[in-house]
Order: C-alpha cells, then sequence, then structure tokens
C-alpha cells in the first residue's frame, strides 16, 4: 500500500506495520491509544506518555538526535516523526532505509488529519475515527472568551521565548479568544523584556513545556508587565497534537473561565 503523509512524501508499507517507532512524544501517546502498544517498539525519551507503559519502551535518543544504531537494532517497519519536531538530516537518513511517516502540524484540523491518516497507516481507522470524533465534540463545546484577551504566551527563559505565529499553540490560543500579542514575530521568537512592556499583554501564559515555568517566575513577569495577569498553565494541553486532544478543551475551558474572573470579563 502507498500512503501520502502530511509533508507529501509518499510512504509503502508492503503490510500493516508490525514494528513501529515514534519520533514524536504526543504521537507516541496516540499510537497506545489506537491499542498499539505491542506494535510500538521504539520511542524518544521525551516520550513520557503514557507513562507506565512507555518506560518499558526501547529509547532511540531525542526528538533531534536519534539513536541510528538503536533504531536499526530495532529493525522497524515504519518511523513516524513530524516535520517540526525532529530534524531535517536525521529524517533523511531514515528514509534511505525504512518507510517514514511525517506530519505536519499548524491546526487542529491539521491534527485531526494526522490522526486519521495514522488510523489508515496502521489498520487502526475505527479507532482513530472514535478518536476524532470525541476531540470535535470537546472543541465545540469549549467557549473562548469575549472580547478576546491579548496573551503572550512563553515557552523559554534566558532568553525569554514567546509563540510566534503558523504554530499549534498560536491557533490553540485562538480557540480559547486569546490574541496572541507576537503573532506578528517568527514561530518561537526571541523576545526582550522591552519587547513584552510595548506588546503591553493583558495576560501573560508561563508554559510548564519546554521550559518548566513554575510560579516562582510569576513575579519576574510581574515586574516587566505589573498589569498583566500572569498564569502558568499545562504546556502538553496547548501543544500536544495527538490524542491528549481528548482532555485539552476541559482544561482550557477552566483557564479561559478563571482568566474571566481574574480580568473581570
Amino acid at each position: 500500500m502507498i500512503f501520502t503523509d502530511q509533508m507529501g512524501y509518499q510512504v509503502t508499507l508492503p503490510h500493516p506495520p508490525q514494528r513501529i517507532v515514534s519520533l514524536v512524544p504526543s504521537q507516541t501517546e496516540l499510537l497506545f491509544d489506537l491499542g498499539l502498544a505491542e506494535r510500538t517498539v521504539g520511542v524518544t525519551k521525551f516520550c513520557i506518555h503514557p507513562k507506565e507503559q512507555v518506560k518499558h519502551q526501547v529509547k532511540v535518543g531525542g526528538t533531534k538526535n536519534f539513536n541510528f544504531e538503536k533504531i536499526d537494532e530495532l529493525q522497524p517497519d515504519l518511523i513516524i516523526g513530524n516535520k517540526e519536531e525532529n530534524y531535517k538530516e536525521g529524517i533523511e537518513q531514515l528514509q534511505q532505509k525504512y518507510p517514514v511517516w511525517m506530519s505536519n502540524i499548524y491546526t487542529l484540523a491539521d491534527a485531526l488529519e494526522m490522526l486519521r491518516q495514522v488510523g489508515q497507516v496502521t489498520g487502526t481507522e475505527a479507532r482513530a475515527a472514535e478518536l476524532e470524533q470525541r476531540i470535535k465534540t470537546g472543541f465545540k463545546q469549549l467557549q473562548p472568551v469575549q472580547p478576546s484577551i491579548k496573551t503572550a504566551y512563553f515557552i523559554w527563559r534566558e532568553p525569554y521565548m514567546a509563540v510566534g505565529s503558523h504554530n499549534i499553540i498560536d491557533h490553540i490560543l485562538g480557540r480559547c479568544g486569546f490574541t496572541n500579542a507576537f503573532a506578528d514575530l517568527a514561530r518561537y521568537p526571541e523576545t526582550t523584556p522591552e519587547q513584552l512592556q510595548e506588546a503591553n499583554p493583558q495576560l501573560i501564559l508561563l508554559s510548564s513545556e519546554p521550559y518548566p515555568f513554575k510560579a516562582k517566575h510569576i513575579q519576574e513577569f510581574q515586574e516587566i508587565c505589573p498589569q498583566a495577569s500572569i498564569k502558568v498553565v499545562d504546556g502538553e494541553m496547548f501543544s500536544w497534537y495527538g490524542s491528549r486532544l481528548l482532555h485539552a478543551p476541559a482544561y482550557l475551558q477552566q483557564v479561559v473561565d478563571e482568566v474571566k474572573r481574574e480580568l473581570k470579563v
């Protein structure tokens, strides 16, 4: 069978894959939720869900530094990656030996298309359709804040890095009614305190990943933007585009409701 992935690559599979390596944490979790635990033979060191199951999996390096020897030992008949989270040179090296299916995610629609296609590639279409419907239903029930709130979302410190445009976090912010204060900048721009002051957001969200922002960092941002409401949020709920989307709407609604109370909107 020949499949076309989300980057337009053709992936040829002579039979349904039995030895899958996942190079992306959110897609690893999806494979398990599709019932593919026994067919998933390798994951990255950043693949932390589902916790009890992935800790027994062979680790094949990080998302941007693959252990090619470990992957060769596993002899996968399918590798699943992502354009943004993995590195081009490593993916190209793997494509010379193995079928590699790549996702490319910017919106919820892209994520649902990925889910459908992974279901097709792995022969789990029925389960994928069920997950898709549940995710769609959840997001239909999400009630965004109105009017929208100018929001800066940070993923790193030293240097400060915010979320710009053209990525899944920017899309999810919009779904919540949070207008991205740095939407006019590149995907993950370095930003100075002066730029943040100039942007003058009403709300600043500090992500729990990839930088582990904690409550102790709130004061640091409060000194830059005394007028802003500042919260630490679960980064997985804003950025993981696999089956964690099942849980995202309820969490996002909780954040929206808290912000509405704090800002009295």
